[in-house]
């Protein structure tokens, strides 16, 4: 492969670098915006009953946000699946009279295909599981982010915070969330042509299912972890270290990657243009309890997830996986 892009290429190509781009940059650009705007005088006392309104009044994070399916159905989230290719894999229907956790597995660098999947309509999840509105779930402290946070509100993210998991499987049939399970931990073994999922201890997931009576979701994505290069992934480097220094003190951290530019193969933070399939696996059907769950209930219900997900890995490896070079791994 070349190191530089040609100049002439079919638009198509063009457009769905622009979606990606779009959407790798809004961090970037909404803050940008957000300072601009502090620059302009008049604009000030709108500013400050800005974030105002954002410190101290406005919950809608921890109540499901704001959705807005026009920003959500853009034809430009159609350009941004087309971009890897995105392909959604759906194992059953679901009833939309019951309410879901979806977990997405594994979380790569950056959780495209988990974005692509619940955070638009790119993949016409909507269509593909009628009845089942399912919000995308964050960290908290992107919801103070100003103009950033609108922004993925409208495309249906909320919080990952316990009261905002709750008020959605509360709001109603068909209401459900979809967790990154593996979180900041699992980014930093996201290697190319492997699947560690960080999964033993993760029961917080699994003890809402059970109080709210929610149904699991196993959500498989083969190629997230193959669209950026990882550097410095072995656990004794000092960069690993730093890493996690970072994630207990600030509660996320940045895994050092390489991906390719608008202009070149070789060096930026686009994604690769690899494939990546999204298996949405059959439900596991959880009964309410009452009262804290035990132990054991935590313990049978994990147990059958991870089943179900190694069930989903080895139906569809040898198919979406060829070139990997290890099996998929449950660790920590």
């Amino acid at each position: 492969m070349p190191i530089f892009a040609p100049i002439f290429l079919p638009i198509q190509r063009r457009l769905q670098t622009t979606a990606v781009l779009t959407w790798i940059s809004a961090l970037g650009t909404t803050t940008t915006i957000f300072f601009y705007l502090c620059t302009i005088k008049y604009l000030w006392p709108m500013i400050i009953i800005y974030l105002l309104w954002i410190l101290m009044f406005d919950r809608a994070p921890e109540q499901g946000g704001r959705r807005s399916n026009w920003c959500r159905n853009r034809v430009s989230w159609s350009y941004f699946a087309q971009y890897f290719p995105m392909t959604l894999i759906k194992e059953e229907d679901l009833d939309p009279s019951k309410n879901y956790i979806f977990g997405y597995h594994p979380h790569g660098i950056i959780s495209l295909g988990a974005f692509c999947t619940f955070g638009t309509e790119g993949l016409n999840f909507s269509k593909r599981f009628p009845g089942i509105q399912a919000r995308l779930l964050t960290l908290q402290s992107n919801f103070q982010i100003p103009l950033y946070r609108d922004f993925i509100m409208a495309l249906g993210c909320a919080s990952v915070s316990k009261e905002s998991c709750e008020y959605i499987l509360r709001s109603g049939p068909g209401n459900s969330i979809a967790i990154v399970v593996g979180g900041a931990q699992e980014s930093l073994g996201a290697k190319p042509g492997t699947l560690d999922l960080t999964l033993k201890k993760r029961l917080g997931f699994i003890k809402l299912a059970l109080v709210n009576g929610a149904s699991l979701v196993p959500t498989l994505a083969f190629g997230e972890n193959d669209l950026y290069e990882l550097y410095s992934a072995e656990h004794t480097s000092k960069t690993y270290k730093l890493q996690q220094l970072m994630k207990k003190v600030l509660g996320f951290t940045m895994p050092m990657f390489i991906g390719r530019g608008i202009f070149n193969y070789e060096f930026g933070l686009l994604p690769k243009r690899k494939p990546v399939f999204i298996v949405i696996g059959k439900p596991i059907h959880v009964e309410k309890v009452e009262g804290a769950p035990t132990t054991e209930q935590l313990q049978d219900l994990q147990k059958q997830y991870i089943d179900e997900l190694l069930a989903i890995w080895d139906r569809y490896k040898d198919k979406y996986a060829v070139g990997r070079v290890q099996e998929l791994q449950i660790v920590e």
